[in-house]
């Protein structure tokens, strides 16, 4: 009979097993989730990188075969609806619609005449905020790298 009472007593857990359990777990979360973040971040950087080298070769394919890069004003939507004055040189669309975002769903900009890319365009990634600047994360892409 007295084991019987030692085992229906021994069924939960006890208060310092739970706190130690909690503890642990606190320790873990802030040692590995920033470092998740991080590399998160960090890959959605590469990835930027990646869709803006294709959008540069669609837009050396477009001067390929129309003899010019888009103007300014045409901008990399060219690269996806013919412009007027194409008719005939033009042998799009060169990308979709959804290609010319980078990897926080912002449209690249794009300068024809390149200031980072004298005598060629440039491709302008904002990162991750959005904004001209930051560090991080929130770096600027241009495709001079």
């Amino acid at each position: 009979m007295n084991r019987r009472t030692r085992k229906n007593r021994r069924k939960g857990f006890t208060l310092i097993e739970l706190v130690i359990v909690a503890v642990i777990l606190a320790l873990l979360g802030t040692l590995v989730v920033p470092n998740i973040v991080k590399k998160f971040g960090k890959a959605k950087h590469n990835i930027a990188k990646a869709k803006m080298k294709l959008v540069e070769g669609a837009l050396i394919e477009f001067q390929v075969d129309c003899g010019r890069f888009p103007s300014d004003t045409e901008g990399l939507g060219a690269l996806v609806v013919m412009p007027d004055d194409l008719e005939g040189k033009w042998d799009g669309p060169y990308l979709k619609e959804k290609q010319l975002l980078d990897a926080w769903e912002q449209p690249f900009l794009y300068i024809a005449e390149g200031e980072i890319n004298p005598g060629s365009f440039d491709l302008i990634s904002y990162g991750a905020d959005g904004a001209e600047g930051g560090e991080g994360e929130n770096a600027d892409i241009y495709n001079d790298e």
